[in-house]
C-alpha cells in the first residue's frame, strides 16, 4: 500500500528556488499523527469518519499494515537492534491476531448500525492513509525524519517523498498561472482558470478524481468545493493546496512566496459575497 505521486510541481517566476509541490502518500495510519506535527505542509487526509466500514475492512483484511521490522524494546523513543527472526515472526503473527480480533469487533458494531466514524478507529492501527501533501518547504521535514532517530515507517515516508521530488521536474509559472492539482493537462487547456480551481478543489477535498460513487464528474467536484465554501465555519483546506505566484508583500501563509485559493476565498466570504460569482463562472467554464 506505499504510494507516492506529484500532482503538481511549480517554481516561482521570480524566485528559482521557491518551488511548491503537491504530493499524493499513502502510508501506515499509526505515523500520521506524527507527520501532522509538520506545520509547514497543506493537506487533506481521507478521513475514517467517512470511509465506508465495509470498505475499510476488506483492505485491512486484503492489505492490513504489519511493521516491517521489530527491534528490541529499550528505554527512550528508539528501539534497540532488530530481535531475531524466531521473535520477529511470532510478532507479526500477534500483530494480525489482533487485526482479525478488532475486524470481528468492528463487524459487530457495524450490525449495530452504530456510525462508522466510532467503528473505524478499531481498525486505524492496522489500515493505510492517503493523503495530498502541499509545501515548498521540505527541508525540515526531511532532516528530521529521514533519520535514523525517527520510526522506521516515518523513516520511508520521508525518503520516498523525497525520492518523488528528486524525480519530478516542475513547471515555471508565470504571474497570474495557477498551481492545479488534480486538473489534469488536458481539462486545463479546455476549461477556464476559475474552473479548474474549483473543480481541483472539491477533488483535493476527497483526495481523488473520483466521487465516492466511483465516476469523474467536474460539476459534483465544483458542488462539493461551493459546499465548503459555503459552510460557516468555512471549511477552506482543500483551497490551500492551490495557489499562485506573488509578489513580496500580502497576507502571509505556510507557502511563503504564493496566494493561496483559500485567502481568495476567505476574503469573498469576508466581503459578503462568499463564493456566488467564482462558483458560478467554474460551473460554467
Amino acid at each position: 500500500m506505499w504510494a507516492c505521486e506529484i500532482k503538481a510541481d511549480s517554481l516561482h517566476p521570480d524566485y528559482p528556488d521557491n518551488r511548491l509541490t503537491t504530493v499524493v502518500a499513502t502510508y501506515p495510519r499509526v505515523i500520521h499523527a506524527e507527520f501532522l506535527t509538520h506545520r509547514v505542509f497543506s493537506r487533506n487526509a481521507a478521513s475514517s469518519r467517512a470511509i465506508p466500514t465495509a470498505k475499510l475492512i476488506e483492505q485491512v483484511e486484503q492489505y492490513p499494515y504489519i511493521p516491517e521490522e521489530w527491534g528490541a524494546n529499550k528505554p527512550g523513543m528508539q528501539a534497540g537492534e532488530p530481535v531475531i527472526d524466531f521473535i520477529a515472526d511470532a510478532s507479526s503473527r500477534e500483530w494480525r491476531r489482533a487485526r482479525t480480533e478488532a475486524v470481528k469487533y468492528a463487524k459487530r458494531l457495524d450490525a449495530y448500525v452504530v456510525h462508522k466514524q466510532w467503528v473505524n478507529r478499531l481498525l486505524e492501527p492496522f489500515s493505510w492513509i492517503t493523503t495530498v501533501i502541499t509545501g515548498n518547504e521540505w527541508g525540515g521535514f526531511f532532516a528530521l525524519r529521514d533519520n535514523p532517530q525517527a520510526m522506521p515507517e516515518m523513516q520511508r515516508l520521508a525518503r520516498m517523498l523525497r525520492e518523488a521530488i528528486a524525480g519530478s521536474t516542475p513547471k515555471r509559472l508565470d504571474h497570474g498561472q495557477w498551481h492545479l492539482p488534480f486538473v489534469d493537462a488536458e481539462e486545463a487547456k479546455e476549461w477556464s482558470t476559475e474552473r479548474c480551481k474549483w473543480v481541483g478543489a472539491g477533488r483535493l477535498a476527497r483526495v481523488s478524481y473520483l466521487t465516492h460513487d466511483g465516476e469523474r464528474d467536474p460539476s459534483k467536484d465544483v458542488a462539493l468545493a461551493e459546499r465548503l465554501a459555503a459552510e460557516r465555519p468555512i471549511h477552506a483546506s482543500p483551497f490551500e493546496h492551490i495557489a499562485t505566484p506573488r509578489k513580496p508583500g500580502g497576507v502571509p501563509n505556510n507557502t511563503p512566496g504564493w496566494r493561496q485559493m483559500r485567502q481568495d476565498v476567505e476574503s469573498q466570504v469576508q466581503s459578503g459575497d462568499p463564493v456566488a460569482e467564482s462558483a458560478a463562472k467554474a460551473r460554467h467554464g
